[in-house]
This record gives C-alpha cells, sequence and structure tokens, in this order.
C-alpha cells in the first residue's frame, strides 16, 4: 500500500501535438504519485538524486546521474518517490506520436 506523501511540483513546460515535456521538482520524500505512462517516455535527470520506485512488482531504489538520460516505453506503472536527502529535479520528455 502507497504511504501517503507529498506530491512532487510538476511544471508543464511544452504541450505540442507530438511531444510534452514536464519538469519534476521533489523535495526529500515527495512523490508523484501512481500513474501508468500512455506514451513512451525519456527522463533527464537535472542533479543526481536517490529513486524509490513502487512498482506492482514491488519497491525498487534506483539513482538518477545528472544529464545521464534513460527512456521507457508506454505501459509503465509506478510511483516515483525522492529517496534522497536533497532536492532531486528531472525532465520528462514524453513521446506523443
Amino acid at each position: 500500500m502507497t504511504q501517503e506523501r507529498p506530491p512532487a511540483t510538476a511544471t508543464l513546460q511544452i504541450d505540442a501535438p507530438h511531444v510534452r515535456v514536464t519538469h519534476y521538482l521533489f523535495a526529500p520524500g515527495e512523490q508523484t504519485g501512481w500513474h501508468t505512462h500512455a506514451h513512451d517516455y525519456v527522463i533527464v535527470p537535472v542533479n543526481d538524486g536517490e529513486l524509490l520506485l513502487e512498482t506492482p512488482e514491488g519497491q525498487v531504489p534506483a539513482s538518477l546521474k545528472q544529464g545521464v538520460s534513460y527512456n521507457r516505453p508506454a505501459g509503465v506503472s509506478h510511483n516515483v518517490i525522492n529517496a534522497g536527502d536533497t532536492p532531486l529535479a528531472f525532465v520528462e520528455i514524453e513521446l506523443l506520436r
């Protein structure tokens, strides 16, 4: 069961027919909340940080490295939590077509 945590701040930067770009800022302990990605997406970490990913299979720790991007396919379901003790930011780029 998901623990109650404050939400991360999501700021929509671009919302175009082919791409959506959102900047996420997490204070320690903040979360995205459970969601399922409808599109393939790329994450670009703004700074280093430690995440806890809650997935249907369980909890998975992950580390982000500033500027080291990664991608995931549509259909991924998870809750992203800042598991570190400093603020964490990343840019999410959704590929809409």
